[in-house]
Formats: C-alpha cells, sequence, structure tokens
C-alpha cells in the first residue's frame, strides 16, 4: 500500500489507555496485513467525539480501561453507530465477559497475549465480512433502482441486454474489495474485457498485469508470479520481481486458470488464504498487494468433481463468480454489435461502413455462434474486406452458418434430383393449383425449420421480404 492508497477505505479505530501498545498493534497491521489507515486513542473519553467526527469500520477497544471501560463504550458504539463493528481486547482471560460482549454485539473477544498473527487475522476477517457486505448493499441499491450502468470502463462492450448490465451493475458493487474474483465463460465472450472493466474502475492509474497460466509448469509458474532471488538457481544471476509484485496496488489478471498444474493449485492456495508469498530462494513473506482475478472457459466445478481441481481452491476463487452469457443467449445484441464491429472493420480497411441489411440480420440470428463475439468479429471483418459495393453481402456470413445448420436452398436440391430422375415428388389423382402447392411447401419450410423465416426462405430458394409477402397474402 501507498500512502496515497489507504486500506480499509474509512478507518478503523483503536483504543486502549496504553499509547505504546497502540503503536505496536497498528505497526503489526501495518506490516503483516497493509491496514495503514488507523486512528488511535488513547483516552476513551474520547472515542465517541472521534466517531462523530470520523465515519470508521471497525473498533479496536480495550476492555479494561479508566473512565469508560470497553463494555460502556461497546454499548455506546451499537446504540449510536450500529453498522461499526467492534472487536474488544483483553489483557485478562475473561470467559464471562467475553461472553457478555459478544451478546451485547461484539464480532470478536482477543486477549492480548494471543499470538499477534491470530488477533491480526481475526481482525482482517472482519474487514472482508465488512466489504461484503458493503457490496451486498451497493448491489442491492443498484438492483432496485434499476439503474442504467454507464461508465467509461465499460465502453468497449456493445450491448442492450440486461444481462450484461446486470454484470456491469455487480461490477461497480466489488470494484473497491479485495476479495478474488473468477470470471467464467465460453471462448469469445469476453473475459478479459471484463477483467480490464473491473481495473478501470478500482484502480485505472495503477498496474495492469496479465499471465495465461495454461501450459505452464510448476517452477516456471512459481517464478513467473513470485519472482526469484539472486542465486535462487544456477542461471539466476540477479534478482527479478514476479508479476504479483509488478502489480503492487493494481491488478493481476490470470487466465486459463482451469489449466493450472496441481502443485501450482497448492502454492496459489496458500497464496489466497494467507495473503503473501515467498520469492524462489528467499525464507521473507511478502505481502500481496494486488487484486487478483482469475478467467477460465472451463467448467471448473466439474473438475472438482473429477478430482482435477482442488475443492478448497475453488471455493476460494469464488469469492465473486461472474459468468458472462454466451451470444447465442443474448441475441438481442446482434444489432448493436454488427454496428460498432462494422464501423470498426470500415475503419481497419480505410473505407466507408456498408449498409447491413434486414435479411443479413435475420441470418444471424439464426445461428449460434459457437465462438460467440470473437467468431462474429473475425467473420464482419472478412466480409467487410471482400465487399464490392454499398450494401455488406450475406454470401461470406453464409459460407459459415448454412453448412453449420445443414441448411441447403430446396431449388438446388431439386435440380440436382430431377436432373437423377430421383425426385421424390408425387401426386395424387387430382392436381392442387399453383397456390396450394405453394402453400404447401411453404408450410412444409416452415414446420422443417421451427418456424425460422429466414432459414425457410433459405430452404426454398426465395428471399425473406419474399417468403414473409407470401405469408401475409395468406393471412
Amino acid at each position: 500500500m501507498t500512502n496515497k492508497q489507504l486500506y480499509p477505505e474509512l478507518p478503523l479505530l483503536m483504543v486502549d489507555d496504553e499509547p505504546a501498545w497502540l503503536h505496536s498493534m497498528a505497526l503489526s497491521l501495518k506490516v503483516s496485513a497493509g491496514i495503514n489507515n488507523v486512528i488511535r486513542c488513547s483516552d476513551s473519553r474520547e472515542a465517541m467525539r472521534l466517531l462523530q467526527q470520523q465515519s470508521c469500520c471497525l473498533a479496536l477497544i480495550d476492555l479494561n480501561m479508566p473512565y469508560v471501560n470497553g463494555e460502556q463504550l461497546l454499548t455506546q458504539i451499537r446504540e449510536s453507530y450500529p453498522d461499526i463493528a467492534v472487536i474488544i481486547i483483553s489483557g485478562m482471560n475473561q470467559i464471562e465477559t467475553a461472553i457478555r460482549c459478544v451478546k451485547a454485539g461484539a464480532e470478536d473477544f482477543y486477549i492480548k497475549t494471543d499470538e499477534r498473527e491470530r488477533v491480526v487475522s481475526g481482525i482482517m476477517r472482519t474487514l472482508k465480512q465488512i466489504e461484503l457486505q458493503r457490496q451486498n448493499r451497493e448491489l442491492a441499491e443498484r438492483l432496485l433502482q434499476r439503474e442504467e450502468v454507464e461508465h467509461p470502463a465499460f465502453a468497449r462492450f456493445h450491448t442492450c441486454s440486461g444481462k450484461m448490465h446486470r454484470i456491469f451493475s455487480y461490477l461497480r458493487a466489488i470494484a473497491r474489495g479485495y476479495e478474488p474474483v473468477l470470471i467464467t465463460g465460453e471462448s469469445g465472450t469476453g473475459k478479459e474485457l471484463v477483467a480490464r472493466s473491473l481495473h478501470q474502475l478500482r484502480c485505472p492509474e495503477k498496474p495492469w498485469i496479465a499471465v495465461n497460466v495454461a501450459g505452464l509448469d510448476d517452477m516456471v509458474f512459481s517464478d513467473t508470479l513470485f519472482g526469484h532471488v539472486k542465486g535462487a538457481f544456477t542461471s539466476a544471476d540477479q534478482a527479478r520481481k514476479g508479476m504479483i509484485e509488478e502489480a503492487a496496488d493494481g491488478i493481476l489478471f490470470l487466465d486459463e486458470i482451469g489449466d493450472l498444474a496441481p502443485a501450482s493449485q497448492v502454492k496459489l492456495l496458500r497464496l489466497l488464504q494467507e495473503g503473501e508469498y515467498y520469492p524462489l530462494g528467499s525464507d521473507k513473506p511478502r505481502r500481496v498487494r494486488a487484486r487478483i482475478l482469475f478467467a477460465t472457459n472451463q467448467k471448473l466445478k466439474d473438475k472438482v468433481d473429477q478430482g482435477a481441481f482442488r475443492k478448497d481452491l475453488y471455493y476460494r476463487l469464488c469469492a465473486h463468480l461472474i459468468d458472462i452469457p454466451p451470444l447465442r443467449e443474448r441475441k438481442e445484441d446482434l444489432p448493436v454489435l454488427m454496428t460498432a464491429l462494422v464501423a470498426e472493420a470500415a475503419e481497419s480497411f480505410s473505407c466507408a461502413p456498408p449498409l447491413i441489411q434486414q435479411p443479413l440480420l435475420d441470418l444471424l440470428t439464426s445461428y449460434d455462434f459457437p465462438g460467440n463475439v470473437r467468431e462474429l468479429r473475425a467473420m464482419v471483418f472478412d466480409a467487410v474486406g471482400r465487399h464490392q459495393d454499398g450494401e455488406l453481402s450475406c454470401a461470406r456470413f453464409e459460407e459459415v452458418i448454412l453448412p453449420a445448420q445443414d441448411v441447403t436452398p430446396a431449388s438446388c436440391d431439386l435440380d440436382a434430383t430431377m436432373a437423377r430422375g430421383t425426385a421424390t415428388i408425387r401426386f395424387g389423382p387430382e392436381l392442387p393449383t399453383i397456390k396450394q402447392a405453394t402453400q404447401a411447401l411453404v408450410n412444409e419450410a416452415l414446420q422443417r425449420t421451427a418456424g425460422n423465416q429466414s432459414k425457410a426462405a433459405k430452404a426454398l430458394g426465395i428471399t425473406p421480404q419474399a417468403l414473409n409477402k407470401r405469408l401475409k397474402t395468406t393471412e
């Protein structure tokens, strides 16, 4: 943490009549947990005045103090500032008093003679709970207000999808926290874009470090993340910072986390549990000062069930889970995506953006896009690069979509079967009229394509507009 970046966001108030203990405890919090936003108070009569002047998230109170003791101060704080968490510290192991304090609303009770690390861990645990509660409140408020999310962090997303806007609201609610974030979704849905959005929301001026961990063996993973000291191994002729240190006060993004080797999973688990790491060859731990985001296109829960991914690590990663919907589940985004992608492609090719006609949008709507937005972008760039006139042709898109759907215009099939003398069209004793035959053919095409007019038109060898016109005339 730097002096400019205080943690926690709201200060922690420490009240104790021993200034030396206040000083040593504040130093332990700073060194061990990065907590540098602390107010010290050695006179319990001043505590309530300080809380009036400055909002705090947590009060750490000594039990045995002159003037106002810890129990009395706990009662005053719970009555006047119920949102402030309180932890009681005592010089003696007073079980009955501890029970009374917890019943009165204290989050926890610690003995001064306890190991300092145990007390610090308890304070950190309470701060994380406070942070999660704040995020839940903010998220509930945003959802209740149905807030439209407009922020520069989401400028690269072209969407009108309610699912995506709920994700944006969630990102804004959790941006200030320190818990890990797991981003899941199929390949091409934009997982790194979501991670970059969180970076823009949280600390745009701080480092952004991205590492793809797929294929890294344990040694390379450890050296990449944790770095090493001089002499750590044969070729380590000088010290090197790991990516965690490079990302200090910013964001570390670990992609393809589902491919992490088992030995590396153990090291990552310890990193998340303890908040510290050891550079290779060093016996001095260093604190994590970056927020860590993870992404995968794999179903980690299935890998856990198969024994290929540690269950304890999975639950550590899932402090916040963001699952990005595939493009087939938000096809309402196709018009805005096409407009943006065609404009981007036209700028790349230094040409005027071609027009997007409704038949093309109908064709795209009939396709499920297994490669998601990445696949659509590749198709658009190819089509814009090939186009000859002012309208974007369907031809390039048909080359991908029609074979995938196994739909060939019926006129082609009929020509081929007639040429071979194998056509299967049969008639009864009385011939149908042209109108009856046409209507029967249209009905059959719509039935075979589950009512999809774009697919039916292709199967009939006519345009969607022509099919639509025929349907209207029969209504």
